[in-house]
């Protein structure tokens, strides 16, 4: 070895990150996933571009001695990388739409399999021979196959999260699709090697019994105590060196055994990830995710994606090999397309639906490069091939983004999420009030403790319960495309979450949940009250920021803390003559409405006109006071206090359970109007006038 093989390595480390970071931004200016920019970076510093250029400067910069060192390196990274592919996957996804997932996934599979076999009859002749040796076309034929049907599920959920699919009908099938997708793509593969590397049938039958023994004990003794990491985490209150070494060491052992076996490491590293504690793990992942990213992203993925462009030279394909790359991309792209969007037509998912399905089913990504790595590896891929198919990966990639636009553009998406949200939230009999959770940390049961009086409010209404699950702030993405959040997962545990505070509640007429990812709370909740539209917004006082901006619809605050007593008193309106202070009557009312309970309003408004309002209200049993000083109408009992926002709407919060911030265009409209339409019986109202046009309007282009 070169003594100075120390200076190359570490010269060539700092050369390929700053490659690959230029790489990824430039791809991302053009709306694309960064690894798409990291692959090419790769293959730039390999022989196809760097290798062109006179004086042999390629081989100066990569000694032949220093490669194997950045090839283990790219091992490590590509372990890493497994690993969190086997992190991600979560079976949850596909709960109540397996059917339809598996018949698209299957078939996404099975045709492009079919293809790809088909192909080798074709180029088998052109590449039976790699370093000296005949390939079998038995092997060949099998890994081209293999090779076509994969779907990239880290870069899909990187898409879907960029466009905001992940509720729609494509993206949550294609998710769970893709889900599906992983675990039979590499089982398949983990069988194509054995087969390939095995040679005769009782060695292949040895590392098939073995690997499958693997799997049972992975699933049946390392699964139940991997559950374990959960309870330690949450005792030490975070992610600790100790409980990541034992993840660590757990990873790189389970690859060291599938090695051995002779089904490559990277089957360990994924197996290990999908045996990880998926319920109640998301805090547990999130952590694993963000200390890997530094190691595996910035580092040691580079090193794979180089060691990938040393095999690759764009010019070996030669104008003879052009042909033959045509076919690769037309099998890859057809043969996914085809059998995807079959299988969605199969499961009567409409045209446009299926075609995005199939559009998403095509990302390849980072994942066809393990593959054909893997390949290149075992002698069944000549370096003319494994090139070809290095850039069928890059182009189907590529594609996605643009195809999914041309297919199923923004105001498709955000027309199936309001469509979706209508169907949920259903057309409901009586007002409806949006309670949003400020977190959903704890158990059901927790939550309804600690929000007692925010659920509170939803007495004698239909009830949107509402959570918005966090994004990940820029820079905090994996750029290999799986985003640490959102975590579809935790989007299912949020639902499952709500769904139990929701089933807890006493006294609403219904309740819906809404749950979504939210870097922008003001906007989204707009969205979301376009679509539910509802008469009140209820927030927690701490979210006063969120609350000044909406203008969708009324706001009420909701201070937990604040002194009072909500039950068996009278319920206490404080307001003058604002926009705020009308809604501020209703809001009050609604809450003595719901538990027959006195209301006592103290406002220097007309007592005439507001008794006259106010009429709907004592139709429904409940005494409406009128005064001038609350004080000596109630003695010495303690009320629950509601009162409106003045110019500066942080003033009386902490003392006053509720604050009304009305910025919505319903406060121009009469009080008694309004208190007729949400306290008189729909069919009476409806007969009114003033009841023809609903609080909000409900917007089809709801995302």
């Amino acid at each position: 070895m070169d003594k100075h093989w120390i200076f190359f390595l570490l010269l060539d480390v700092g050369v390929i990150i700053a490659a690959a970071r230029i790489g990824g931004a430039i791809a991302r200016k053009f709306r694309q996933p960064a690894v798409v920019g990291e692959i090419a970076a790769g293959i730039a510093l390999g022989p196809s571009l760097l290798g062109l250029i006179p004086g042999g400067i390629d081989t100066w910069l990569f000694p032949s001695d220093v490669r194997p060192l950045l090839g283990a390196l790219a091992q490590i990274g590509l372990v890493l990388f497994m690993f969190i592919v086997g992190l991600e996957l979560d079976m949850r996804l596909i709960r109540g739409r397996e059917r339809a997932s598996a018949s698209i996934s299957l078939s996404s599979i099975a045709v492009p399999f079919a293809l790809g076999a088909a192909l080798a009859v074709v180029l088998y002749p052109k590449h039976d021979v790699v370093d000296g040796k005949t390939i079998e076309f038995l092997a060949f034929a099998l890994f081209l196959g293999i090779a076509m049907s994969i779907t990239a599920f880290p870069v899909l959920a990187r898409i879907l999260t960029d466009r905001g699919m992940m509720r729609t009908p494509p993206g949550v099938f294609s998710l769970a699709s893709a889900a599906i997708d992983d675990i039979v793509a590499w089982t398949l593969l983990a069988f194509v090697i054995a087969v390939i590397s095995g040679g005769s049938p009782l060695e292949v039958a040895r590392i098939v019994g073995l690997s499958l023994v693997y799997a049972a004990i992975m699933f049946l003794v390392v699964r139940p105590l991997l559950a374990k990491l959960i309870t330690w985490r949450d005792s030490a209150g975070r992610m600790t060196p100790d409980l990541l070494a034992v993840i660590l060491i757990g990873l790189f052992l389970s690859a060291a055994v599938t090695d051995i076996i002779g089904i490559h490491q990277i089957f360990g590293a994924f197996l290990f990830g999908a045996m990880m504690p998926k319920v109640g793990a998301e805090q547990l992942h999130r952590e694993i995710l963000e200390r890997l990213e530094q190691v595996s992203v910035l580092l040691l993925l580079p090193m794979f994606f180089v060691v990938t462009g040393f095999s690759v030279d764009l010019a070996g394909i030669g104008l003879g090999g052009l042909w033959q790359l045509g076919l690769v991309l037309i099998v890859a792209v057809a043969g996914k397309f085809v059998g995807a969007y079959f299988g969605a037509r199969v499961s009567a998912i409409p045209k446009r639906q299926s075609a995005a399905i199939a559009v998403l089913m095509n990302t390849r990504g980072l994942t066809e490069l393990v593959i054909l790595n893997a390949g290149l590896t075992l002698g069944v891929l000549t370096t003319e091939l494994f090139s070809m198919m290095v850039v069928m990966a890059l182009v189907t990639t590529v594609l996605t983004e643009p195809l999914l636009r041309l297919v199923y553009p923004d105001s498709v998406v955000a027309n199936d999420i309001a469509a979706a949200e209508r169907r949920l939230l259903g057309v409901g009999t009586t007002s409806r009030v949006m309670i949003v959770l400020p977190n959903l940390d704890g158990t059901p049961e927790e939550l309804v403790a600690r929000h007692r009086r925010l659920l509170g409010v939803g007495a004698g209404h239909d009830v949107v319960l509402v959570a918005l699950l966090p994004t990940a702030p820029p820079g905090t993405v994996l750029e290999v495309g799986i985003p640490v959040i959102p975590d579809f997962a935790a989007m299912a545990s949020a639902v499952e979450e709500l769904n139990a505070v929701g089933s807890s509640l006493v006294g609403p007429t219904s309740v819906s949940v809404l749950c979504r990812f939210s870097a922008d709370p003001v906007a989204d909740l707009t969205q979301m009250a376009e679509n539910a539209n509802p008469d009140f917004i209820f927030l927690d006082a701490a979210d006063i920021e969120v609350a000044t901006r909406l203008s969708i619809a009324p706001v009420a605050l909701v201070n937990e803390t604040a002194s009072a007593d909500d039950e068996d008193t009278a319920v206490v309106c404080s307001v003058d003559d604002s926009r705020s202070g009308r809604t501020a009557i209703l809001v009050a009312a609604s809450l003595a409405v719901a538990d027959v309970r006195r209301l006592v309003i103290e406002t220097s408004m007309s007592r005439r006109r507001l008794a006259a309002d106010l009429q709907a209200v004592r139709d429904r049993g409940v005494e409406v006071d009128i005064v001038a000083n609350v004080k000596g109408a109630l003695g010495q009992r303690l009320p629950l206090v509601v009162s409106a926002s003045g110019t500066d709407p942080a003033v009386g919060i902490p003392a006053r359970p509720l604050v009304v911030v009305d910025n919505s265009g319903t406060s121009e409209e009469a009080l008694g109007d309004r208190a007729d339409r949400l306290f008189l019986p729909r069919s009476s109202a409806d007969s009114t006038p003033s009841a023809a046009s609903s609080t909000t309007a409900s917007s089809p282009e709801g995302h």
